[in-house]
């Protein structure tokens, strides 16, 4: 089977992995994370690379993939509404990218159950930080409050632009954990110091989290059922 892998940049390791290791001929396309901050916009991006991916052909016209696999969860809504054209597509039945890091959704509801108010940092997530900044509460850091203070400061004084920080920056008060999630494919020794930084300046705890690949590696496998949804053509 040929397989075209359409996903989000934060799982380009465990991806990348898990391709080499497919029994499939597997061509990834990836896609920069910041585009999460805008779901509608990331459901054109994504519609138009099935698109595309679906009406392409060998010379002799058959289809170039027998399906798409897709490294997204419903992340926002941006996966909501995704038509399949020629051929199916696949999409893990997960709520976002930390279920895929975890390996199942009850992994995530044991997470989410039991340690509430955490901050979760994976590898690529943190190395392939783009600017682009979002509310994912996955390892965005301050999500750019540096550079708003500045322009607040700029257009409000000094007064206002405390009393905005104060409300924007509420989002931490949520949280008590940094959860590093480690998938074992490489040296995580950066993201968890980036973690502990974090984590000190706030009062949090460190927690080191073992991911699982077996969502990412079945995914590219074929391996479909149960946990991913297969949409048929149209």
């Amino acid at each position: 089977m040929r397989l075209m892998c359409i996903a989000c940049e934060v799982l380009a390791r465990p991806l990348y992995l898990s391709a080499a290791r497919s029994p499939h001929i597997v061509d990834i396309q990836l896609f920069r994370r910041g585009l999460h901050n805008d779901p509608a916009d990331l459901r054109e991006t994504l519609q138009a690379a099935v698109d595309e991916a679906s009406a392409r052909t060998f010379p002799n016209g058959q289809p170039a993939y027998d399906a798409i696999a897709m490294g997204y969860g419903l992340c926002g809504q941006a996966t909501a509404g995704l038509i399949a054209r020629q051929i199916p597509v696949v999409i893990p039945r997960a709520h976002d990218c930390i279920t895929l890091f975890l390996g199942s959704r009850e992994s995530y509801r044991y997470q989410f159950d039991n340690f509430p108010g955490t901050y979760w940092y994976a590898q690529d997530y943190v190395e392939r930080d783009d600017g682009g900044g979002g509310a994912l509460a996955l390892g965005a850091g301050d999500m750019g409050l540096n550079n708003t203070y500045e322009e607040y400061v700029a257009k409000f004084g000094k007064d206002n632009a405390d009393y905005l920080m104060e409300v924007l920056g509420g989002w931490q008060q949520h949280y008590k954990r940094a959860a590093v999630i480690d998938m074992g494919v490489a040296d995580i020794s950066e993201t968890l110091a980036r973690a502990e930084a974090d984590a000190s300046r706030r009062g949090w705890v460190v927690d080191r989290v073992a991911g699982d690949l077996v969502l990412v590696k079945r995914l590219v496998d074929g391996d479909w059922d149960g946990d991913y949804l297969i949409m048929q053509p149209g």
